[in-house]
């Protein structure tokens, strides 16, 4: 299938970031306390170790913490439930500074202490997994959005003791602004962070789902207005809020906020306009009243699945792991959308589109490399107009 063998070879060409510095263990949050939600004023001591004082299953974190409500959140959780379920000891550590010697000094750490698995949440670990699968091959690695490959690119190769995971966020993305639409909003913004695949996947495949809704309404050319802006990272600043509030008062109604604590900035500007925001990885409608759905990866329950599958015997060593709608990779959380119209068998008609490739819709789909721009993508309700 066209939309499987191009996620895998686009996500290949991922480029990685580069600092410096060192690894420090982080502690525990509370085992019970569920994504989107804030965390507790005082964090409780770390799960008690193996009677030897080591940690079976392990994190790192990249870019961000385990509370962020977005992609390091969602890893976490997933690990830390299979591990309060079976009783095994679990910790994460978390870099000072993000490096491929900064993450390599963290999973040596883990190592040391105890780790027979550790997840590894985001591209930024495909070169570090790269070195790691051969420097400890008695360890087992989950590598969340990315393939192992070396600094140059020169060359691709997951051991039997890596599993990668890969998200169709392109799917992720035409939920959310198929069902944007058809709530009834016509001025539509799209704010990534960095312009890295994933993000960029999930807008182009907002554009395509508010095209895909407004030719099912019947909608004339034009009668769909998008702004598309990438804010270069995925911190929360003044200045992308000041740019959010900008484009509320200019008569956007909902902004997809697609760049982890980008987020933040965007409904902190939404509550002051009362606007609406998508929230992106995780079920983030807890975060705001703004939040009126999420694009969401299925984090937590991919390493959930893949922890099973380790603990039975059957890890899936050597192997890249594509989820999709197909396979719950990537949904809306209907029981918390705050939709005005739009309803759950909405939701399941055009879910169930995207599992049937109906009309081609997912294998045809444009990704990130297909198009040089947001402004590229062939639409005729929707007007894309980027901003730089």
């Amino acid at each position: 299938m066209k939309k499987s063998i191009a996620l895998l070879l686009i996500l290949m060409m991922t480029l990685s970031l580069a600092a410096c510095g060192s690894p420090a263990p982080a502690e525990e949050p509370a085992p019970e306390e569920p994504a989107g939600e804030e965390p507790a004023a005082e964090e409780p001591a770390a799960e008690e170790p193996a009677e030897d004082g080591t940690f079976e299953l392990a994190l790192i974190t990249d870019i961000g913490t385990i509370d962020d409500k977005s992609f390091n959140q969602g890893a976490w959780e997933g690990m830390r439930d299979y591990a309060v379920d079976n009783d095994i000891s679990h910790k994460y550590y978390q870099p000072s500074e993000k490096s491929t010697d900064a993450y390599l000094s963290a999973i040596e750490l883990a190592v040391r202490g105890g780790a027979k698995v550790i997840v590894t949440p985001g591209f930024l670990f495909e070169e570090p997994i790269f070195i790691a699968q051969d420097e400890y091959p008695d360890t087992n690695f989950i590598l969340i959005d990315g393939v192992p490959h070396s600094a140059d690119y020169s060359e691709f190769r997951t051991e039997g003791n890596v599993v990668g995971v890969l998200y169709a966020e392109d799917q992720a993305g035409f939920l959310a602004g198929y069902a944007a639409v058809m709530d009834g909003n016509r001025d539509l913004g799209f704010m990534g962070g960095m312009a890295v695949p994933a993000v960029v996947r999930f807008g182009y495949g907002f554009v395509q789902g508010a095209e895909y809704a407004a030719e099912e309404l019947g909608l004339e050319p034009g009668s769909i207005s998008l702004n598309y802006h990438y804010t270069g990272g995925f911190d929360a600043t003044p200045e992308v809020q000041t740019l959010a509030a900008s484009w509320f008062q200019s008569g956007v109604e909902v902004i997809f906020a697609a760049g982890g604590a980008v987020g933040n900035s965007v409904m902190a500007a939404a509550e002051q306009a009362d606007a609406k925001v998508i929230g992106v990885d995780i079920d983030q409608s807890g975060e705001s009243e703004t939040v009126i759905t999420s694009a969401m990866k299925g984090l937590g329950a991919s390493v959930y699945s893949v922890l099973e599958d380790n603990y039975a015997g059957s890890f899936p060593g050597g192997e890249t792991l594509v989820m999709d709608a197909s396979n719950d990779g990537v949904a809306l959380p209907m029981e918390t959308s705050r939709f005005e119209s739009f309803s759950q068998e909405n939701y399941d008609e055009i879910f169930g589109k995207l599992v049937d490739d109906t009309d081609g819709i997912a294998s045809s789909m444009v990704v990130d490399t297909d198009v040089e721009s947001a402004s590229d993508i062939e639409t005729s309700a929707v007007s894309v107009t980027v901003v730089d």
